[in-house]
């Protein structure tokens, strides 16, 4: 699967913003998908994750705050942000996960919360 995600840049504490992942390629096979974040000097982790049944999890730290979902037709994934906070900043990955768990990762889009 081929992931390409945008929507990052720079926003203020407090605002919002709305990340999206478009995939391609073997989109039946998708078990999971998700949002992974890598702040600097730190591991990447997992901010949300929603499976093909329809159930999501989060990271306590965005719980209320940001939300995952998906829209089927255009197989692609969103993450909506809202009262962002200095500490959210870090590069946001999605990642896909298969049925025979093999792992794909789109390319890092940005995301910088600051005044």
């Amino acid at each position: 699967v081929q992931l390409q995600a945008f929507g990052g840049g720079l926003v203020q504490p407090g605002g919002s913003l709305r990340l999206s992942c478009a995939a391609s390629g073997s989109i039946f096979s998708i078990r999971a998908w998700g949002w992974y974040r890598q702040a600097p000097g730190k591991q990447r982790g997992m901010v949300a994750r929603i499976f093909s049944d329809g159930m999501t999890n989060y990271e306590d730290s965005v719980k209320g705050r940001f939300t995952i979902s998906r829209d089927g037709a255009k197989n692609t994934l969103y993450l909506q942000m809202n009262s962002l906070k200095p500490e959210d900043t870090a590069v946001y990955y999605c990642n896909v996960i298969s049925y025979a768990l093999r792992n794909d990762w789109g390319q890092g889009t940005q995301v910088t919360v600051s005044s």
